[in-house]
């Protein structure tokens, strides 16, 4: 069984990934909170964004290396069960989630003594995520 690999929707994927972190962190939806959690005021926020740029680049390779993974699954999945490409996306997604990111992200918070309202707004954004991920590889 060789499984193919849509590069165009990975791309896509991880493209829109970015444009919901962009989204989820902006001022209006949950940026202003993200930064109260974290301790982080204007100018000490002004102060990173010199670095952002390469930041936001290497973000983005980790969220094509996602959307790539996630397409793997997704096939394999979608050979196996038989299930429609939309609903193995958006399936895969949440256990990918469940089973991977979710558990990684309380364990650091755990034994970091790291908040648990950012560990929400950081998890709930890779779950959003990677169903969205889900649904445009599904889709494509």
């Amino acid at each position: 069984m060789e499984i193919q690999v849509n590069y165009i929707e990975v791309l896509i994927a991880g493209a829109i990934s970015m444009g919901l972190g962009f989204f989820w962190y902006s001022p209006g939806v949950l940026g202003k909170q993200w930064m109260k959690e974290k301790g982080l005021n204007s100018e000490k926020l002004k102060k990173e964004q010199k670095e952002m740029g390469k930041l936001y680049i290497f973000s983005f390779v980790l969220a094509l290396i996602t959307a790539y993974v996630l397409s793997h699954v997704m096939n394999l999945s979608s050979n196996f069960f038989g299930y429609p490409m939309i609903q193995t996306g958006i399936t895969s997604a949440f256990w990918m989630w469940l089973g991977f990111v979710m558990p990684v992200q309380a364990t650091t918070t755990i034994f970091g003594n790291k908040n648990w309202k950012l560990f929400g707004i950081d998890t709930g954004y890779q779950l959003v995520s990677l169903l969205a991920m889900g649904v445009v590889i599904g889709s494509l």
